[in-house]
């Protein structure tokens, strides 16, 4: 564990010279996601990895947090002056937010199926109609199936064709509620895209929701020089469909970098 404002976050560093890598995870599943893509790193590359304030490891959070000013703090406890970030998801919003705040801090973005502040849809469509309803009765095993449904499409969308990414989503729906009210929303980003000085790339996962393929589609259109890639196997869970073609998109995206 390491502190950060008024809390704490679990966080691995698997030490070793050179760039960092920082890999930040999605609102469906905690920093275990990546652990398909690690062995391609660590033998060669200093991989940090850390769970959000209530998923995975960390405890949930006691007081309003900001999921940027974290990941600062993460990176100062680790002594990381600059560094390349991989953020999927939740993790790819955090990501490009800290890109536009510290610019000098991040040295490459590789975002897959990633969110973004202040793009208006994303939190529309038929999934959100439902999941209040399933909320209010209490029925869990009811959002997990109406996750994967909208999430899992690649890996047939349902619990029991897809059992990995079903027991990801079941393990992050206590910070899905528990971290309302502490999680702070930070200023839009979506319209700041152009500002982004970093080499970039982002992969969109061809099966996921419509909403997050054209949300992705548009923020490659205005991050400069962005380098967009559709990975035609992948829902939200990229690391799960495509690992060593992510593993090559991370490595391709870091040489640039470097």
């Amino acid at each position: 564990m390491i502190s950060v404002k008024d809390g704490e976050v679990w966080a691995d560093d698997s030490g070793g010279e050179g760039l960092p890598l920082v890999l930040l995870h999605p609102g469906v599943g905690d920093s275990r996601v990546w652990d398909p893509v690690l062995s391609a790193f660590r033998a060669r590359r200093r991989v940090i990895r850390y769970d959000v304030r209530g998923y995975g490891r960390s405890p949930a959070p006691t007081a309003p947090y900001s999921p940027v000013h974290d990941l600062a703090e993460v990176l100062d406890r680790f002594g990381i002056e600059r560094a390349v970030l991989v953020g999927s998801s939740m993790g790819g919003a955090t990501s490009v937010a800290y890109a536009l705040e510290a610019p000098e801090r991040v040295a490459g973005l590789a975002l897959f199926v990633p969110g973004v502040s202040g793009y208006e849809g994303l939190d529309a469509g038929e999934f959100f109609e439902r999941l209040e309803p399933l909320a209010k009765a209490g029925d869990m095993d009811g959002i997990v199936r109406l996750g994967l449904a909208a999430w899992g499409q690649a890996g047939g969308g349902t619990p029991e064709s897809d059992p990995v990414a079903a027991e990801f989503l079941r393990a992050v729906l206590p910070a899905w509620f528990g971290n309302i009210g502490h999680q702070l929303t930070g200023p839009p980003a979506f319209d700041r895209l152009g500002e982004v000085s970093a080499p970039t790339l982002l992969a969109l996962g061809e099966q996921d929701r419509p909403e997050v393929v054209r949300c992705n589609e548009e923020m490659a259109e205005r991050i400069p020089g962005c380098r967009l890639v559709r990975l035609a196997a992948s829902d939200h869970y990229p690391t799960l469909r495509e690992p060593e073609h992510v593993a090559r998109l991370i490595e391709e995206l870091y040489a640039e970098a470097v």
